[in-house]
């Protein structure tokens, strides 16, 4: 029998009134919170200064989506050379805006941005020298970022994606609270929802499947099946807020052990290139990842019907229908993405990092 290591540090509180553990968790230290600019017109910011009441050393709203290192550069700087005591940063909305805190955590020597961007580009030896803790309190159910120590960097100068993955950009604490995603807007609640929905597959046909990632992975698959639907009609109910809260929790703590696979690899160039929004660009191609899947790995199978049902050779055709239900579309050329560069996309994408996750990746039957 194989001996399975799963690790996740991350202190979680989760369920309505879940915010208000948070003066508690951060345990006298002074914060920083790290907030989207439009939570300021809903009352997010001004609830979150409330909660952090004397705790707040200050306000970062200047978050912008997929964070790029051009707007991240004077932030960097600016928070390292002003809040260099702050002991904690409380970030508050999607993946972009703890995205942004994970890379403000990270201290270089000097406190410039630079050496933290040669350091995830590999172009120079990175040893950041200190870090700050973080709370993570998403305001989307899809990204599990919370629960991850994952951040994606933009540099859409050059044209690349950095990943930042250190051992200290864990969380400390994700505090998931449905009642902060009730104001989500429709179009990122179903991106969002998506987005968790592509996390459960990509750590289902991941060569570091183990059977606890796949506890956690089975189980998000048929909760965001059954909810994500109802929950694009019934946008307000604050139950099915607290269903897909959960769902998306469970493919975080799934892809949080495995990473990610095919469809993200594919994903970060149909965001640069394309401009897709991230939770369109990983799952609109998931019944074609699928269909390159079936097949590889018996285990993998039997872990796929479980989450997919039978026959899994219909799968595909199932899954492409759920998605497109949903009212996205899941053909390349829906993107403006011909035959030929789809083609080479795919390619390219199977030989990155996140790509060679995918058991597609391995010649059929071939054990990781």
């Amino acid at each position: 029998m194989t001996t399975t290591h799963y690790f996740n540090p991350v202190h979680i509180v989760h369920g309505a009134g879940a915010l208000s553990a948070l003066p508690g968790l951060l345990e006298g230290r002074r914060a920083a919170l790290v907030i989207f600019p439009e939570a300021r017109g809903i009352g997010l910011t001004a609830r979150m200064e409330r909660a952090l009441g004397d705790a707040l050393a200050c306000v970062i709203e200047d978050v912008r989506p997929n964070p790029d290192v051009a707007e991240l550069r004077p932030l960097y700087e600016r928070f390292w050379r002003e809040q260099a005591d702050t002991e904690v940063i409380v970030a508050v909305g999607g993946g972009s805006a703890i995205d942004t805190a994970k890379a403000l955590m990270t201290g270089t020597a000097g406190g410039g941005f630079d050496a933290l961007v040669a350091g995830l580009a590999g172009d120079a030896p990175f040893a950041p020298t200190h870090f700050k803790s973080l709370v993570a309190i998403p305001t989307t159910a899809g990204t599990g970022s919370e629960v991850t120590p994952w951040a994606t960097v933009w540099d859409r100068e050059r044209q690349r994606k950095y990943s930042l993955h250190l051992p200290q950009t864990w969380p400390s604490h994700a505090v998931i609270d449905p009642e902060l995603m009730l104001s989500l807007p429709p179009a990122v609640t179903l991106q969002s929802g998506l987005d968790a929905l592509s996390h459960a597959l990509e750590a289902i046909w991941n060569v570091h499947a183990n059977p606890i990632s796949d506890t956690f992975a089975v189980s998000a698959v048929h909760d965001i099946v059954a909810v994500l639907p109802q929950l694009m009609a019934q946008p307000a109910s604050l139950e099915l807020r607290g269903r897909m809260a959960l769902a998306a929790l469970k493919a975080g703590m799934a892809f949080s052990n495995t990473k990610t696979a095919l469809a993200h690899s594919i994903s970060y160039e149909m965001t640069l290139r394309h401009g897709l929004p991230h939770g369109i660009a990983c799952s609109f191609m998931l019944d074609d990842v699928l269909s390159r899947a079936l097949g590889q790995r018996p285990d993998r199978d039997r872990v796929l019907a479980e989450a997919l049902g039978a026959p899994l050779e219909d799968a595909p055709r199932r899954l492409a229908a759920f998605i497109e239900g949903l009212g996205v579309k899941t053909r390349f050329a829906d993107y403006g993405v011909d035959e030929q560069e789809a083609r080479d996309m795919v390619l390219h994408a199977l030989s990155g990092v996140r790509g060679r996750n995918f058991i597609g990746a391995q010649p059929a039957g071939e054990q990781p």
